[in-house]
């Protein structure tokens, strides 16, 4: 019997990935799910938002759809730093721009949020710019103390927290940064529970940076894994947000999206519009 050849050896990976890829790719085109149109959307339907890391790649994303929907009259940026993007939606009127350091400590910006109908959280960073015990502090000490804040300033009746999380994580992960996105979601959905807020946590697998921000590697990156559903725009996270945020009710406190939850709530984002 002839062993096989090497050729052979090395190229069944790669052929069993090409055939599981063009499986991934065949399985999203046939995903014919559809959300159900909302039918009585009205205008200022989201009137006031704050974002926390616009100047990120989530936090771009999401800044460029609110600037871009006509019915959001004020958008709240609270941020270390300006960006292009932050800096042009203060020209327009649209954006008010607040530098903050502290964010253990939000009393000397707590009247920003009084009015604020719903609030878009994308402040983070990877696991491999800072260590465990830096990490647990910006993705849940930073969240959850201004949740404590916002609810005892609130003047609203109905107020939501929108939370950019991570797929893959459990809490049982060998990765610190995924147990600790646990964390963070658990600790902020008990803060809300029996309260006026939602905490809708969003779970997208690889963000793909806005057209105009993206570098060639993060473009690469996107259309490789776009095809099999793996990958959302940033701004399609904002538009996703938007919608949930006024669509109010379908949404308890707790819910998750995933890749396709918020591919196809931008469908209908995009379809109100």
């Amino acid at each position: 019997m002839k062993l096989p050849r090497l050729r052979t050896i090395l190229l069944a990976p790669f052929l069993l990935f090409v055939m599981f890829y063009l499986f991934g790719v065949i399985a999203n085109l046939l995903d014919d799910r559809q959300v159900a149109p909302l039918p009585n959307a009205s205008p200022g339907s989201v009137d006031e938002i704050a974002i926390f890391g616009a100047s990120g790649t989530a936090g771009d994303g999401i800044l460029k759809a609110a600037l871009a929907d006509p019915d959001v009259s004020t958008i709240r940026v609270i941020t270390r730093r300006a960006t292009p993007r932050i800096e042009a939606g203060v020209a327009s009127g649209k954006v008010i721009m607040t530098q903050h350091l502290d964010y253990l400590d939000y009393s000397a910006v707590q009247s920003q949020f009084r009015d604020v109908q719903a609030v878009y959280w994308a402040l983070g960073t990877s696991s491999r710019n800072v260590d465990a015990e830096t990490y647990s502090v910006i993705h849940v000490d930073f969240p959850v103390q201004f949740l404590q804040e916002w609810l005892q300033v609130s003047d609203r009746p109905n107020i939501s927290f929108h939370y950019v999380s991570s797929s893959d994580i459990s809490e049982d992960s060998s990765m610190h940064w995924a147990r600790e996105k646990v964390r963070a979601e658990k600790e902020l959905f008990a803060l809300a529970k029996g309260t006026k807020l939602r905490v809708i946590a969003y779970r997208p697998d690889y963000i793909g940076p806005t057209e105009e921000e993206a570098h060639l590697g993060q473009e690469l990156l996107y259309w490789f894994f776009a095809p099999v559903g793996a990958a959302v725009r940033a701004q399609q996270i904002g538009a996703t947000m938007l919608e949930v945020t006024v669509r109010g009710d379908e949404f308890k406190n707790g819910d998750k999206l995933g890749t396709a939850s918020i591919l196809h709530y931008n469908d209908a984002y995009r379809h109100r519009h």
